[in-house]
C-alpha cells in the first residue's frame, strides 16, 4: 500500500500593509527619489515635482498626500541629517571621554556620518548658501539648535567654566560652521588613501583645538 506524503505546508503569505505604513513607505520613497536626483548631480532648487515623482515610481497626487511642497520636501532632509547627527555628537561628548580624546572621537563620529550619508550632505552643502530661503533658515535652526545643545553640554562638564553662555554659545557655533566646512573635504576624499585621510582628520582635530584654545584665553569686557 503506497505511503501517502503529505503536502509541504505552505509559506505563511505577507503579512498585510497597514494604511500608515504604506503612507510611510511612499515617504520614503519620495525622500529617496530626491536624494537620488541629487546624487546625479542636479541642485534641490533645481528639482520639479513630477520630476521626483516620476523617480519615486508614485503619481503626482501622492505626492500632496505627504509634503506641500517641495521645500516641505527640502524641510524633511534638513532634518534626516541633523536631529541624527545631533544625538550621535550629544552621546560622545556625554560619555566621560577626556576633552583632547573627545574632540579626535568627535570628528570621527562626524566624519562616519558624513560618509554614510554623502547625499543629505551634499544637499545641505548646496542648500546653505543657495537655493530656498525656507530650506537655508531651516539649516540655520538646526545650526543653533547644534551650537545651543553643545554649549549646554560644554557647560555641564565644566569645559569653559568662565566664559559667559552667551561666549560660550558663539565658540560653538565656530564649531559647527567648522564642521560645515568640513563636510565638503570629507565627500570629496578620494578612496583608498588612507594617508590623507589621516591628514584631513588630523588638520580637523587641528582647527578645532585652535578654537578651544583661543576660547581659553578669551577675556570678556
Amino acid at each position: 500500500m503506497p505511503v501517502s506524503r503529505s503536502a509541504p505546508p505552505r509559506p505563511d503569505p505577507d503579512p498585510p500593509v497597514s494604511r500608515t505604513e504604506q503612507k510611510e513607505r511612499t515617504r520614503l520613497r519620495l525622500v529617496e527619489a530626491a536624494l537620488s536626483l541629487i546624487g546625479q548631480g542636479r541642485p534641490f532648487s533645481a528639482l520639479g515635482l513630477r520630476e521626483v515623482t516620476r523617480e519615486a515610481g508614485v503619481v503626482p497626487a501622492a505626492f500632496y498626500r505627504h509634503f506641500r511642497d517641495l521645500d516641505q520636501l527640502g524641510l524633511a532632509l534638513v532634518e534626516m541629517g541633523g536631529v541624527t547627527l545631533r544625538r550621535l555628537l550629544r552621546e560622545a561628548r556625554r560619555d566621560g571621554i577626556p576633552p583632547t580624546d573627545m574632540l579626535r572621537g568627535s570628528v570621527l563620529i562626524y566624519k562616519r556620518f558624513v560618509e554614510d550619508r554623502p547625499l543629505v550632505f551634499r544637499f545641505i552643502a548646496g542648500e546653505r548658501g543657495g537655493g530656498s530661503r525656507v530650506i537655508r533658515e531651516a539649516i540655520r535652526t538646526e545650526e543653533s539648535h547644534f551650537a545651543s545643545e553643545m554649549a549646554q553640554d560644554l557647560r555641564a562638564i565644566g569645559t569653559l567654566p568662565d566664559l559667559s553662555s552667551a561666549s560660550l554659545q558663539m565658540i560653538c557655533g565656530l564649531v559647527v560652521t567648522t564642521m560645515l566646512n568640513a563636510a565638503s573635504d570629507i565627500l570629496d576624499l578620494p578612496a583608498g588613501q588612507p594617508k590623507r585621510e589621516q591628514e584631513l582628520v588630523a588638520n580637523f582635530v587641528r582647527q578645532l583645538r585652535v578654537i578651544f584654545l583661543g576660547a581659553a584665553r578669551w577675556r570678556e569686557r
